[in-house]
């Protein structure tokens, strides 16, 4: 039986990144998201809140990223696994963690600050190891987001003509690129 390992927050980030380098060289970014979860009590009727805390781990070229443009109280879209870890402390006793190992992330609200929700055209997607090269704008793999229909008052913009169809044979080939 298959078995799956994934991992979806939406929150807001409760300190900066803390971005290192190991002796290799490689970057390892930490950070911590927050999530709140809403509710009203059946019995009482009064409106209940939860707040979870997360540690997100970043690797590679996304850890730098997160390290570069992530901040405290900025909100963000995190894709990744759930992997817990064993470590012995001084006293001999062990010890376990349990970490988000982050895939994509997606930057969400304004570039400037924090704050903002989750509109707007300038959020920037970043992704794991096969995407690491993403630039703002990179939609691929990013949260799922409203868009809102264009006004039935604006007019619509002419669709260009299409390119004459070259001999080469390409034109032919199917369009749909899964990447």
């Amino acid at each position: 039986m298959a078995s799956v390992n994934k991992v979806i927050l939406i929150g807001n980030l409760g300190r900066d990144p803390e971005l290192r380098y190991t002796p290799s060289g490689a970057a390892v970014c930490n950070v911590s998201v927050a999530t709140t979860r809403n509710w009203k009590n059946r019995d009482s009727g009064e409106r209940q809140e939860e707040t979870e805390w997360h540690r997100v781990v970043f690797y590679d070229r996304l850890a730098e990223i997160a390290g570069e443009y992530l901040k405290k109280g900025r909100p963000v879209y995190v894709e990744g696994r759930l992997k817990t870890r064993k470590w012995q402390g001084q006293d001999g006793k062990d010890n376990y963690t349990t970490e988000v190992i982050a895939e994509t992330m997606q930057l969400l609200g304004s570039r400037d600050g924090a704050g903002g929700g989750m509109g707007g055209g300038d959020e920037g997607g970043y992704g794991g190891r096969e995407r690491q090269d993403a630039g703002f704008g990179d939609d691929a793999g990013a949260a799922p987001q409203r868009r809102s229909a264009p006004s039935p008052r604006a007019p619509a913009a002419p669709r260009p003509a299409p390119a004459p169809k070259s001999n080469t044979g390409f034109d032919d080939m199917d369009d749909d690129i899964p990447f």
